[in-house]
Parts: structure tokens; sequence; C-alpha cells
């Protein structure tokens, strides 16, 4: 039990000391990525052999001893890579580590001080030996996530060794209004996609009379390519905990919830440890580093529903009421949680608040661009070399981030779109109009997209677009929970319109009436998950309108995935007549004779392209 400031520092200089007499560490990454690739096998493996080296130092931090530390971590973001495994002091990072790789990583890197250059990143034939070097990293700035793939997830230990709790600390010694100011004066807006300024949303929940209020961490993330939120909750769950700490006392609020989708279960796992330990360790609970002050947070599992990361919907799916939007105002700085006052933010923003102690304003605000301050982490998944968790200054442009960070398209594809927002954003392209476009809250908005959550989706010259909208519009199709008319009707009118398009039954007045559906659902749906659900169909239109064209009047698809618009034909020149396709085809549609060239019926095909995987003279092909 840490009691006051002072006896933190103590603590946190004495677990800083033991880490330092670590001599060597591997850090394994135990991200869901890297576990599911077997993380954890080679983690217990690599540990036991240290172990029978007599080289294995004590998770226990009060302990200075002299070793070597093995550590589970949380996402190192290079995802595209994993499992993955640094080495310190060295820095060295390798990569599809595999089980049997764990003798020589111990024996040649751990005793010897050696790289195992095989395991190391390789480029344009150039080997780079650490991780700060690897392209991937080299372009970011990682301040919230710092932690994730440096220090152990599940110790608190080294969290509060690698300077955690000071900040909170900190902050309890203050005014609760001076806070609110602090956080106001570092620009730091929510990262949950509305930008909303953080610091003004904490000073109007201060200003509510009531004595209950309540800080809620939004960790649903339903947006599909999205696990910027999941990854900060398994890889560094105490400084969401630090964070919302201080939202606590700078609000007076003595409860906080933390919203986790279920199907996050090492999320929910890694945070209720944290919880737990800081509880045990005096920072949470009952008057916190002696300031008089309690502060309890709760773990509330969600069901997955995508419409819970609306902030009404999420209040009520707490209090065990279906999860559906209300009308505003009041609003959940007025009226949320249980109809108390309640500070609500997403992961990344409690993440935040620490860094702004810890460094300062001035320093906080080197980093982004004016009235977009700070860092933001995206999800960078899709047609794109390097996939995986990114870290970079707001007003970093998308060419940086695709093809300096990502590190361009694969197979010598071209580039063609980025979905960014998931199924509330828009889709961009790579010419003069998006080519230096910031990724800023203002600018993504003035061009019909937005940050979102963080999920981008990078997309290549064989994507639909008109079939990337249909996908959109089916999830959030699936997904609106009902309550409003515009959303209920509208994301299944123009649903029904995309099949139809992409189906090959389109026409010019189907693309005007997408529209005006698109436009009167932006404008008039209850809630804004609702407002956005059109985002994807009207930046489709905008810029990629010459694509529903062909699909509505020349009948075709120039990027050939839509079925409904292919026709596949056989060469006759290439035929042999060896009737494989014949056999293949699962409704009959193609005939003819032995040694003569087969034909397909277009009444009878279905378009499935059984045939042409079965032709071994590459007769068959879809035009």
């Amino acid at each position: 039990m840490i009691k006051n400031y002072d006896e933190l520092i103590s603590c946190a200089s004495t677990y800083k000391k033991s880490l330092d007499k670590q001599r060597k560490k591997v850090l394994v990454c135990a991200g869901t990525g890297c576990v599911a690739g077997g993380s954890l096998a080679i983690y217990e493996k690599i540990k036991s052999l240290i172990k029978e080296n007599g080289l294995l130092v004590d998770i226990d931090l009060t302990k200075e001893e002299e070793g070597i530390g093995v550590k589970k971590s949380g996402c190192h973001g290079f995802c595209e890579a994993g499992p993955l495994v640094r080495i310190e002091p060295y820095n060295y990072l390798y990569l599809h580590v595999k089980l049997e790789d764990c003798e020589e990583i111990v024996f040649k890197t751990l005793k010897e001080g050696k790289p195992i250059e095989r395991l190391m990143y390789r480029s344009n034939g150039a080997l780079y030996k650490t991780q700060e070097e690897i392209p991937f990293y080299k372009k970011q700035t990682r301040l919230v996530l710092h932690n994730c793939g440096h220090i152990d997830a599940e110790n608190i230990q080294e969290y509060i060794g690698n300077g955690g709790y000071k900040a909170a600390a900190t902050a309890l010694s203050m005014n609760p209004k001076d806070i609110c100011k602090l956080i106001t004066d570092s620009g730091l807006r929510g990262r949950g996609g509305g930008g909303y300024p953080t610091g003004k949303k904490w000073s109007q929940v201060l200003s509510q009379s009531n004595t209950v209020k309540y800080v809620v961490c939004n960790g649903d993330e339903g947006d599909p390519g999205a696990f910027m939120d999941r990854s900060i909750m398994e890889g560094d769950p105490h400084k969401i905990i630090e964070g919302m700490l201080i939202s606590g006392f700078a609000t007076k609020a003595n409860n906080g919830y933390i919203y986790v989708r279920a199907e996050y279960p090492m999320a929910v796992h890694r945070l209720q440890i944290a919880i737990d330990q800081a509880v045990e360790y005096g920072l949470l609970g009952d008057n916190i580093l002696g300031s008089g002050f309690s502060f309890n947070i709760h773990i509330a599992q969600g069901a997955g529903a995508f419409v819970c990361g609306e902030g009404s919907a999420l209040t009520a799916s707490i209090e065990g009421e279906r999860g559906m939007p209300r009308v505003k105002p009041p609003r959940t700085v007025e009226k949320g949680l249980f109809e108390c006052p309640t500070v609500l933010n997403n992961v990344e923003t409690f993440a935040n608040i620490p860094i702004i102690f810890s460094d300062g304003i001035e320093e906080y605000r080197k980093y982004g661009v004016e009235n977009n301050f700070g860092t933001k982490v995206f999800a960078l998944t899709g047609n794109v070399v390097n996939t995986g968790l990114i870290e970079v200054p707001m007003g970093t442009t998308l060419q940086e981030v695709i093809f300096d960070i990502g590190g361009g398209i694969p197979n010598g594809k071209q580039f063609k779109a980025v979905q960014i927002g998931g199924p509330s954003g828009g889709c961009l392209i790579f010419d003069e109009r998006h080519l230096n476009l910031p990724l800023s809250f203002d600018s993504l908005e003035s061009v019909g997209a937005m940050i979102g959550s963080g999920g981008m989706v990078v997309m290549d010259e064989d994507t639909c677009m008109v079939e990337v909208a249909r996908f959109f519009m089916s999830f959030t199709q699936r997904e609106s929970c009902g309550k409003c008319i515009p959303c209920r009707e509208g994301t299944k009118r123009m649903l029904d319109i995309l099949v139809k398009i992409t189906e090959g039954n389109g026409t010019l007045e189907d693309l005007e009436l997408l529209y005006e559906i698109a436009d009167t659902v932006k404008n008039t749906a209850l809630c804004g998950l609702g407002k956005t659900a059109s985002n994807p169909v009207l930046s489709t239109l905008q810029y990629f309108y010459d694509e529903y064209y062909a699909h509505v009047v020349d009948k075709v698809c120039p990027a050939k995935i839509c079925k409904g618009l292919a026709e596949i034909t056989i060469d006759s020149n290439k035929c042999k007549g060896c009737s494989k396709c014949a056999k293949t085809c699962p409704v009959g549609a193609i005939s003819g004779k032995i040694k003569e060239s087969y034909v397909i019926d277009k009444n009878k095909c279905i378009k499935c392209g059984a045939c042409i995987e079965a032709c071994p003279f590459k007769a068959i092909e879809e035009a």
C-alpha cells in the first residue's frame, strides 16, 4: 500500500533500480495478433531456457537482482511481422519468430550478444538490426504507445518504475478547476471520432451541482479493421486507469466504468488485473495517496453492438438497458450514466492525460497542428505492405502514413483509395486533392471523411468502390438499432440500391435516389452514428462516380469484382475440348463435344468462377 506522494516516488526509485539491474530484457509481444501466432508458447520456452541457466530474474521489483528479465509485453505494432520478440539493450527486433528459434535466441543473442540476422527486418537489400531503424517505426512518434512493447503489461511495478502514477499524484495536489484548465490549454480533443475538446467536457461536468458523477471510458471499438483501443487496453492498462483517476478528481466523480466489448477477453483480463493491482497499491479505492479522494473503477462488458459506441447507447447498456441512443439534450455531461453528470471519453483520450501532466503543455503542443495537437493512433490495414498499429503527430499526411510508414502498395499495384473512420468515415483518393491532406479532425471533415476511432483501410487498383460502399452499408444496416426511421429505413433502402447496382440491375435513376436518401439520413438521423452512416456512400459517389456510372450504364465492373456484372467466356482458340469445365460447372451451363471447343450458356451461368480454376489451358476468363 502506497500511502502518499513521497512513498510513490520512493517505490518508483526502487523499481527503476531493479529494472536497471536487468542487464538484458526479452520482450515477447503478447498482443492478440501475436498470441494467435503462438507468442505465449515462445514466451514460456525462452523463460524456461533462461531459468535453466540460472539467469532469470524475479518479476518482483522489490528485489534487486542481476540477470535477464523475460516479459509479456503489449502490442509492438508491427502486426504484419508477428510473432515479435524485442531484445534489450541491443534493441534487436526479431520477426516471425517460431518456437524452434528460441534456443538460438537464448544462446546466441542473450549469452553471446550476437544478432540473428535471418530474424531481422530486410527491405530492398538493406538489413535493419534495431527496431528504431525500421522505416515502419522510424517515422512514428509513439507517445500513447510508448509503453506498449516495452514493459510487462501485467506488472504495476514496471509501470510505476517507468514514471507511472506520478501524474495522478501531481493532479491530486491541484485544484480541480486548474486541472480542467490544464487539459483545455493542452488542446487535447477527444480521440473517439468527434474531436470535442476534452478540457471543456470536463469543465462542464465539474460545473454540475450533482453530488454523484461518473467517469466512463469507451472501449467498445466496433469499427471493422480497428484495434487501437484494444491494443492500448492490452498493452498499457494502467495508463488508462491513471487518466480516469485524474478525470475523476478533476470533475469530483468517485466512480468510473470501462465499457469493453466481450469479444476482447484479453483486454478485459488485463484491465481487471491492473484494477486489482491499483487497489492493492492504494492507487484506487479510498483516500488515494492520502489525498482524501476516493475513486473506484468497474468493468462493464458489452455484447458487441456497434451502436453502443454512441455515448447514450453505451450508458444505457451499462445500466442494463437495451443499447439505444436517446434524444439530446440533455447531453451526457448533464445527464449521463444513471442520469448523473458523466465524463465520457474513449481509451486513447484517457491515455493522453498522464502524458500531458508528465511532459507539460508546451512539450505536448509541439506535436500536431493548430487546433489538433498531440498524436493519433491508427490501425493501418488493407492493401499495404506494413500493416499494424501506428502513432503519428496530428497533421501527418496520407502520403507519409501509407507510403513511408506503411511501405506502399504490395505486388506493384497502384493505390486507389483509403477508408478512414470505419463505417462512419469516408473514402479518400490519392491525387492532388488528398495527396498531402493532413490527418486532422478539421481537414478530414472538409473532404467528407472523419478520423473516427482511427481505422484506416488502404485499397489498391483491384478494389471496386461500389462494392466497398455496399460492404460498409451492409454492416451499418445490420448494426442499426432501429430506433429512428431515417437510419432504420434509410440504410435498408441504400443497401437495396447498392445490391441492385452490384448485381448489374442499376440505373441512373438509382444513383440519384441513392444520393437523395444518403443526404436525408445524414441530416435527419437521431444519433451521430446514424448521421454518419451514409458517409461511405456520399464519399464514393463524389470521388468515384465514374465507377458507379460504369456499373449502371456500361454494365461492367472496372475492378471485375461484382459477379453480377461479370461475363465468363471460353476462348475457342485455346480450348482443347477436355471437358473439365463442363464437369466442374455446378449448374450445367457448359456444353460441347470432346476435342472441340466448349461454350457457356450465359442464361444458366451463375459466374462462380469454378470453370476458370478447373481449365488447365487458361482458355476461360472473366471479362
